[in-house]
């Protein structure tokens, strides 16, 4: 397999207003990032890390060096239709719902209507979040709002992602969910970058890591290499009789060995899950984001996924029939019929007879008043 990223003498200096050499964010570093593998980018504030990961990007030009994704620029189109970025702090247009943000991403991607619709229920339910589909993303909690972000990461079914902090806010479930799902987004073939302050999340997926300081790299490699203690093996076995383990243990003396002997525990990850997830099968409640759902067909390459993109197109739902009216029987009231029909009923006057009495009557009015000043003229 090739490189997807290839970086030669990299270097990025800011300047101030007078062009003056500022910070040298990125001082001369080569690496590189294999196809298929996770890599883990870590360091201090400070260090690098979010400038590299700008230039990967496009988003930043480098000062010197060469850099490419693909081949080709992080700046070229086609390029940047091939990455995925979920970025540190999730910045998503909050008066939207969760369902109308996906499907706008999915547009930026020129995807058809039935395609769009797809992946934004596959991508709701995986990330947990399909009970919330038409609330706005405004009311998320950060935990929420780092689970749509992630899912408008993916919408375009990217080979290369990078993610920017992916387990910040997520409990202990989430953070399991979106380790599983980066590893199997390797197993698929994908190649991912992770930045993370959370250095288990990052041993538990990373193929690789690399440590940048003062923007230089300052250790890499694959963390199996990295992280084995040399001069030393761990032995676990089973429980056994205390004669059996003096027997080991003057064996060890014998040799001139040293050891330590303690009892293997759970790690306090896995004791939470486990005490969520008995809760789960005894069908307690809970609010807020749920468990995510199955890996969306298109991410996991399944076979149906066309299949079921055509049925979702064509499906027309019956409309539901509509009730038959309720047939009444006009009731009629016989005393009042009987007493218009009489001779003595009252006719109503019509409407431009009651104008044209009302008028009559001002103009009456009006004449009178008429006379009275004409006498009390003639009067004086």
């Amino acid at each position: 397999m090739g490189n997807v990223v290839e970086a030669v003498g990299l270097i990025k200096e800011f300047k101030d207003f007078w062009n003056r050499p500022k910070a040298k964010a990125v001082n001369d570093i080569d690496f590189e990032v294999r196809e298929g593998e996770v890599l883990g980018l870590l360091g201090p504030n400070g260090s690098g890390k979010s400038t590299t990961v700008k230039m990967l990007l496009g988003l930043l030009y480098p000062t010197a060096g060469r850099l490419t994704v693909f081949g080709r620029s992080p700046r070229d189109v086609d390029t940047k239709k091939m990455i995925g970025y979920l970025p540190e702090e999730t910045y998503l247009y909050k008066y939207l719902t969760a369902a109308e943000t996906l499907d706008f991403f999915a547009s930026l991607f020129n995807l058809s209507a039935a395609e769009r619709k797809l992946r934004t229920e596959q991508l709701l339910d995986m990330v947990g979040l399909s009970h919330a589909r038409n609330r706005q993303v405004g009311e998320f909690s950060k935990g929420m709002a780092r689970r749509i972000g992630l899912a408008q990461a993916m919408i375009n079914d990217p080979a290369f992602l990078i993610l920017d902090e992916p387990t910040s806010g997520l409990d202990p479930i989430g953070c399991k969910e979106v380790k599983d799902l980066i590893r199997l987004l390797k197993k698929r073939g994908k190649t991912v970058i992770v930045t993370s302050h959370l250095l288990g999340d990052v041993e538990d997926v990373c193929d690789r890591v690399m440590i940048l300081y003062g923007g230089k790299i300052r250790a890499q490699g694959p963390i199996s290499e990295l992280l084995t203690v040399k001069g030393s093996s761990r032995l676990t076995m089973s429980d056994l009789p205390d004669e059996a383990i003096d027997q080991i243990v003057s064996v060890i003396k014998k040799n001139g060995g040293t050891y330590t002997l303690d009892h293997p525990r759970m790690s306090l990850e896995d004791f939470f899950l486990d005490v969520v997830n008995k809760a789960k099968r005894e069908s307690v409640e809970t609010s807020g984001a749920t468990s995510g759902g199955e890996i969306a067909d298109y991410l996991s390459g399944g076979v149906d996924s066309k299949e079921k993109l055509e049925v979702l197109a064509g499906l027309k739902k019956p409309e539901p029939p509509k009730p038959e009216p309720v047939k009444t029987e006009l009731q009629v009231d016989e005393l009042r019929l009987t007493a218009l029909e009489s001779d003595d009923a009252p006719k109503p006057e019509p409407e431009d007879a009651k104008e044209l009495n009302a008028a009559r009557e001002q103009l009456n009015e009006a004449n009178q008043k008429l006379k009275d000043l004409l006498s009390g003229k003639k009067d004086l």
